[in-house]
C-alpha cells in the first residue's frame, strides 16, 4: 500500500447501530465553513484538495468514506439511502447543518442523493458522472460503457460477481490514465498528486473490491431521486477537454436542463481534473462568495 502524504489528516470514525463504522477526514482550517466532498471512483478521504485553497476560502472540507472504502466498514446492504443515513449521522455527531456538497466524478450521484434527502444546502457537480441509465444519456454512451449499463440492468448480482474479480487499485489507476486526455494525464502524474491519488486508491481497495463495485452498480442504474426533483441550487462544473467516457457525454448540458435550479460552467481547456485546477472558484461558489472567486474562463 502506498504511504499517505505527510499532511493527510487522521481518520475519525463513528459507530453505527448495525455495528459498522463510518469514517471521514476533515481538511483545512478547524473554524472553516463546512463543505462536504463525495469523492470519485474507488478513492478514500485521503484525496482532498489544496489546503491553501481551503484556507483562502475559509472552508473546511469534510470527506466521508462510502461504506467499504477507506475508514468506513463494508455494508452488504449498501444503497443510496444507507449512504444518506451514514452522512446524516456524521453531520449530527459534528453538529453541522446540511452543508454545501461537492460530488466529483462518480461521487456525483451520491451527492445528488444527499440533496434528495435534504442533506445539501447546495450542490457542485464537478466532472460529474451523468445519470448513465437515463435513455437520452444511454444513447450517447460509447459501446463499452453502454454495455456495462445494460449488463447491470439485466442482472446486477452477476455483474457485481464478475466485475469484482477484475478490478484493483493498480488497474483502476491504469484505466483512469488511459481514459484521460493529455492535460489530465500530466496533472494526475504530478508527484504530489500521484502519491495522494495512489494512497487513496489503495485505501479504497484495502477491504476488497466489492464496495467500489457496488458504487458502480448504484451509479449506473436510474438514480432514486431524479434531477427534476432536486430543489437545491446546483452548479455543474465541466471541462471541455474531459475525455472520460463515464462522466457526462455532453459535459453536463443535459443535466443542466434537468435540474430546476442549475448553472452550468464549462471551461473549454480544462479536463476531468477540474476539482483540483479550479478549487478556489468551486469553493467560493459553494460558499456563495462572489468576491472570493478568481477570474475564470466560464461560459
Amino acid at each position: 500500500m502506498a504511504s499517505l502524504p505527510p499532511d493527510t489528516p487522521p481518520i475519525a470514525r463513528l459507530a453505527r447501530p448495525d455495528g459498522r463504522w463510518v469514517g471521514w477526514r476533515a481538511w483545512g482550517p478547524a473554524d472553516g465553513a463546512p463543505v462536504l466532498l463525495c469523492a470519485g471512483a474507488a478513492t478514500s478521504s485521503a484525496l482532498g484538495v489544496d489546503v491553501d485553497a481551503l484556507a483562502a476560502c475559509g472552508a473546511r472540507l469534510l470527506c466521508v468514506d462510502r461504506a467499504g472504502l477507506g475508514g468506513s466498514s463494508p455494508d452488504p446492504h449498501k444503497s443510496f439511502a444507507r449512504w444518506c443515513d451514514d452522512v446524516a449521522a456524521v453531520l449530527r455527531h459534528l453538529a453541522i447543518a446540511p452543508p454545501p456538497v461537492i460530488g466529483c466524478s462518480q461521487g456525483a450521484p451520491f451527492a445528488v442523493a444527499l440533496a434528495g434527502a435534504g442533506l445539501a444546502a447546495r450542490l457542485a457537480l464537478v466532472a460529474g458522472q451523468d445519470e448513465l441509465a437515463h435513455p437520452p444519456v444511454r444513447a450517447q454512451l460509447i459501446p463499452p460503457v453502454a454495455a456495462m449499463v445494460d449488463a447491470i440492468a439485466a442482472d446486477v448480482a452477476a455483474f457485481e460477481a464478475d466485475f469484482a474479480t477484475r478490478v484493483d487499485a493498480a488497474g483502476m489507476l491504469a484505466l483512469v490514465l488511459a481514459m484521460s486526455g493529455p492535460g489530465d494525464r500530466a496533472y494526475y502524474q504530478r508527484p504530489a498528486f500521484a502519491a495522494a491519488y495512489r494512497a487513496a486508491l489503495d485505501e479504497g481497495f484495502a477491504q476488497g473490491a466489492a464496495a467500489y463495485v457496488r458504487d458502480v452498480t448504484l451509479a449506473m442504474r436510474p438514480w432514486p431521486v431524479p434531477p427534476e426533483a432536486i430543489a437545491t441550487p446546483v452548479t455543474l462544473w465541466y471541462g471541455g477537454a474531459d475525455t472520460s467516457p463515464v462522466h457526462s457525454p455532453d459535459h453536463g448540458a443535459g443535466l443542466a436542463a434537468r435540474f430546476p435550479r442549475a448553472t452550468r460552467r464549462l471551461f473549454p481547456d480544462e479536463g476531468g481534473a477540474i476539482l483540483w485546477t479550479q478549487t478556489r472558484a468551486i469553493l467560493a461558489d459553494c460558499l456563495d462568495d462572489p468576491a472570493a472567486r478568481p477570474p475564470t474562463p466560464m461560459r
